[in-house]
């Protein structure tokens, strides 16, 4: 399925990444600006609104995490942030800076443009009810029902099925779902995941079957 009226700003100083990201993106018929660097980026976001940015965090001048600082002083809007790097600093920046997703390089263009599509619903599904057979999260009502029952799920509960709906047959690691469930100041490890997502199976019944043990790296939630 195509995203309908996407438009999403590039900004990697590498050409031939640019190219390959706006490629598959525009195959999903989203429209694609491109920066080649941080100076670019934020003189299109002054004068045009982005559904999401593509931000790669290493550049000349201005890297990544600077940009997006300046950006979201004028405009509140999603990022996922590319880089070479993996380590967790950075990772503790980006989200500190409220990054929406950190994909790793090199990447595959198809996960990218999942994880793109994946952010982009989130926003737009923000305050509606997404169904999943009879499965229904209503988010104005802050409330999950099972065949018209009502789920007591506690507010940690409700954010993990939130987030896990809304990153459908996307794999998410124990260090994502701390970070955007708990946040980094939480202080605890990665069973606190587990044992949620054990209870969490528990309350949603058949439904708990959807979420999917990924081994070494946490969990996906799978709906066809």
């Amino acid at each position: 399925m195509r995203c309908k009226h996407v438009k999403v700003l590039v900004v990697d100083d590498e050409k031939l990444i640019r190219n390959v990201v706006k490629e598959y993106l525009t195959l999903e018929g989203i429209e694609v600006d491109e920066a080649s660097d941080g100076d670019e980026a934020i003189a299109l976001t002054m004068n045009q609104t982005y559904d999401l940015i593509v931000m790669d965090v290493m550049m000349p001048h201005k890297d990544g995490f600077s940009t997006v600082k300046e950006i979201k002083k004028t405009q509140e809007v999603p990022v996922i942030m590319l880089s070479a790097r993996g380590e967790e600093y950075d990772k503790l920046i980006g989200f500190d800076l409220g990054i929406d997703d950190y994909v790793t390089k090199p990447f595959s263009p198809k996960e990218l443009v999942a994880r793109i599509k994946a952010v982009t619903k989130r926003e737009r599904k923000s305050q509606e009810k997404i169904t999943l057979g009879e499965l229904v999260i209503d988010d104005s009502a802050h409330e999950v029902r099972i065949q018209n029952q009502v789920i007591d799920l506690t507010p940690k509960e409700y954010d993990l099925l939130n987030y896990f709906v809304s990153n459908n047959h996307i794999a998410l690691s124990r260090e994502q779902l701390l970070s955007r469930i708990w946040g980094y100041d939480f202080y605890g490890d990665d069973r606190t995941v587990d044992t949620h997502v054990k209870t969490l199976r528990h309350q949603l019944g058949e439904y708990g079957k959807c979420i999917k043990t990924i081994r070494k790296v946490g969990y996906k939630f799978d709906y066809e």
